[in-house]
């Protein structure tokens, strides 16, 4: 049987690893660190994220994979590895994202806190009267809220809780000074205590120096003081560490889905506090005894052990980013823009202008005022009958929940359907819909089998003789928080095509309607992958008629094999194809004779992009579709999504405009490389910078004007042109040097023959030549492989 190395397994998938492709993902973001235009503060909070990032990613999908190793359960990744192998391979590129990001802190961030009116300091560094200061913080607050537990003979392994800072104690008592709880001296026995430190305390002791703030880790204040927890014992060490633990539970849900599954859910919750360590981070040089007892509880090795020579959970580096007294000195938010179909002023009386006109939003360039000012209205108005909505993640005091509440109380019907499997945001969910059940909404916790990530709101409101259906629909989630923060789009609208389909698609999810079809909607779990399937397909038959064709698709995750099988299909049949993909890319983009035709680019910079926009050429009667889905497993077959067809024609060119603009964005883009590394795009010689997270605050009616399916395929065009001219370029170059190389070393060859020469006589002078010569073709291959390299 013929072995294969891992990488070679890699190297030859048609699918790149949807983990490693995640952890590149974190690289970008870590790539926004090590950006030189950025401020320190924007630096800190993206390095912030990376770790929360990681954080989510060892939960969920780690411990994903533990849930196939612990139980003996057969598992390949689209990399072609097997569960261990894999397991290797992940942990060993997470150590070196760790490493990295531990130097980027150390080397690029800290030596500039000093400058920039604060730094982080130990106890060593802190004046007598500081000391003082933080003697008392830890006597008055810390101290009384630490637990120390044992472990020993007597007493158990303590529960450690997830993510929290810990410390492990190894302690001796001496010369039987001690006496222990049966009343015995106790003597040189060594033993290992844990000391949590409660997540409730900020992560630094905050003072001020003049005009500096001075931030102390809290571990460094407990540590200072930590023999008042052990009085008249030796402490041998005091290592920090820190866990994660497998949160990817499965739940098992019966037909039955309201006390039941919500308790089944709150029973996930406790298993998430209580799951199969995963990581453990840990100070340099922890004392072995600590390590051994972690190894063997835990069933973990090496891999597992993350040790930190920085900042261990770097997310507390919000506590500064926040700080009062650095009020500002972010990256500026431009104010928001109208939106492009919305005049200024017709959010006054949004009822009556969307009789007559649709709206698209695109966040946060545009702000979710209008939705949300939409739904306040309703919920007053007299002629509102009732309110449909699903909620996936809430804003904190969510004016949302709060106009659905007012629509309650003044006697109008309110449906809402909460998704308590929103991971994270469960028991947020389960406490929103209970006060809104009290309040008279008719409430349903999610859907057997399925989590409800579609967002749609319907307002049904009449008028006269006659009841409009108002509805919205798209991409983000009704929180008006991070609608500042990500990208999204949506559309308002009165269109009764669109009403009779969300109407339709409530009942799917509230009750047990099967409807046939929709017009503007693709639904899933029902069709969604075939549907998109069908749409590809026509592509490939307008590509072999020797018509226009073309697929551009924007979205979070592109993971779906059957789905990515038949994107390999079209660019075979000469459908070009082009991504923009913010996070896991699985799809090999740039394979010769598998996908020369799709690039894969991804943005990252200072907004999450989360909006998802289909387009199909469609012989030049475009199709583009927005909404909540990616082209991922879950989101086909064990989500509830919608996306929906634009048929505005206005609102579908400022859709095409959004695709456009993200190709052409050379700030904040990232061009996928067959082996599934990135390359960051920075404009050509000549070329105009485009920054979309800048250019969409303004409204560029020129830009628009251009945003067509022609004006796209010509962008296509364009595009592939300047990428076969710089392939030619780089191949050329390439091949002189590579040509340089042999030159070179036919020439040393040709010396050393000469030496030869005079060394032996003729007869002794080949023989030596046939036994340590290098055959002439693999110095070209050697040389041109060099020359790559």
């Amino acid at each position: 049987m013929k072995l294969f190395k891992s990488s070679d397994l890699i190297r030859k998938s048609k699918y790149i690893s949807r983990d490693l492709s995640w952890l590149r993902f974190n690289y970008r973001v870590l790539d926004q660190v090590q950006d030189a235009s950025r401020g320190l503060f924007d630096k800190l909070k993206f390095l912030a994220i990376t770790s929360s990032n990681l954080d989510e990613f060892f939960m969920i999908r780690v411990g994903s994979l533990y849930n196939y190793l612990d139980y003996g359960k057969e598992r390949i990744d689209y990399s072609g590895l097997r569960e261990l192998p894999f397991r290797r391979k992940l942990l060993d590129f997470a150590h070196r994202f760790v490493n990295d990001q531990s130097l980027t802190y150390l080397n690029e961030l800290k030596p500039n806190f000093e400058k920039n009116g604060f730094n982080i300091l130990k106890m060593s560094d802190l004046t007598e009267l500081e000391v003082k200061k933080a003697d008392g913080y830890f006597k008055n607050t810390v101290f009384p809220l630490l637990t120390p537990m044992v472990y020993d003979s007597y007493h158990g392994f303590p529960l450690m809780m997830n993510q929290m800072l810990i410390f492990g104690v190894v302690t001796r008592i001496g010369n039987g000074l001690a006496v222990g709880l049966d009343g015995e001296a106790e003597k040189g026995q060594e033993r290992l205590t844990f000391v949590q430190i409660p997540q409730n305390l900020t992560r630094f002791f905050e003072l001020t120096r003049k005009d500096k703030v001075i931030f102390v880790p809290i571990e460094e204040v407990v540590r200072e003081f930590l023999p008042r927890l052990f009085r008249n014992v030796e402490i041998l060490s005091a290592d920090l560490f820190r866990i994660s633990r497998n949160g990817d539970f499965t739940l098992e849900e019966s037909d039955d889905i309201d006390n039941d599954f919500i308790k089944e859910i709150q029973v996930g919750l406790k298993t998430r506090k209580r799951g199969r360590v995963v990581r453990v981070e840990v100070e340099p040089n922890a004392s072995p005894v600590l390590m051994n007892v972690l190894r063997e509880r835990w069933n973990i090795d090496n891999g597992n052990v993350f040790v930190i020579n920085s900042l261990i959970d770097l997310k507390g580096l919000w506590q500064i980013v926040r700080h009062p007294s650095f009020r500002g000195r972010g990256a500026k938010t431009p104010a928001s823009v109208p939106p492009l179909s919305l005049p200024e002023g017709a959010d006054e009386n949004l009822f009556e202008y969307l009789k007559h006109h649709d709206v698209l939003l695109h966040h946060p360039y545009n702000s979710i005022e209008p939705m949300v000012r939409l739904l306040e209205q309703a919920a007053v108005d007299p002629h509102v009958l009732g309110i449909k909505q699903t909620i996936y993640r809430l804003a904190d005091d969510s004016r949302v929940s709060a106009a659905l509440l007012k629509a309650a109380e003044n006697g109008k019907h309110v449906s809402v359907l909460f998704e308590v499997k929103a991971r994270f945001d469960e028991e947020k969910n389960i406490r929103e819909g209970a006060r809104l059940e009290k309040a008279g909404c008719f409430v349903i916790y999610g859907v057997s089998k399925y989590k409800t990530h579609t967002k749609l709101l319907m307002i049904i409101r009449k008028e006269g003789e006659k009841v409009t259906r108002y509805v919205h629909i798209g991409s983000g989630n009704y929180n008006e928080q991070t609608s500042r923060l990500y990208t999204d789009v949506s559309l308002l609208t009165t269109n009764d095509v669109y009403g009779h389909d969300v109407s339709e698609f409530f009942n799917v999810i509230t009750g047990h309607s099967q409807p046939d079809d929709y017009e503007y909607l693709i639904t899933a779990p029902k069709d969604m992958r075939q549907q998109l399937i069908h749409l590809i397909r026509e592509e490939v038959k307008h590509a072999k008629k020797g018509h226009e064709s073309g697929i551009v698709m924007k979205m979070n995750s592109l993971e779906d094999k059957e789905i990515i099988d038949e994107f390999y299909k079209a660019a075979k049949a000469g459908v070009p194809i082009r991504f923009i993909v913010r996070g896991i890319c699985c799809l090999r983009p740039g394979r010769p004779g598998l996908s020369e035709n799709i690039e894969v680019r991804s943005i990252v910079g200072e907004y999450l992009e989360h909006t998802r926009l289909f387009y199909f050429h469609n012989g030049g009667d475009a199709k583009v579709y927005a909404g909540s889905a990616d082209i991922m497993v879950r989101s086909f077959d064990r989500r509830i999504e919608a996306l929906f067809l634009i048929v505005n024609p206005q609102l579908r060119r400022e859709a095409i405009n959004i695709l456009m603009m993200n190709m052409m964005d050379n700030q904040n883009s990232y061009v996928m490389r067959e082996d599934g590394a990135y390359i960051r795009q920075r404009p050509a010689p000549g070329e105009p910078v485009v920054n979309v997270h800048k250019d969409f605050f303004k409204r560029d009616e020129a830009q628009l004007a251009t945003a067509s399916p022609e004006g796209l395929l010509a962008l296509l065009g364009v595009q592939a042109q300047r990428r076969a001219d710089v392939a030619a370029a780089l191949q050329a170059s390439e091949e002189a040097e590579a040509l340089t190389v042999l030159e070179s070393m036919e020439a040393k060859a040709a010396e050393a023959a000469d030496e030869a020469d005079e060394t032996f006589g003729e007869g002794e002078h080949d023989e030596a030549c046939e036994e340590d010569a290098t055959p002439v073709g693999h110095i070209d291959e050697a040389a041109v492989g060099a020359a790559k390299a």
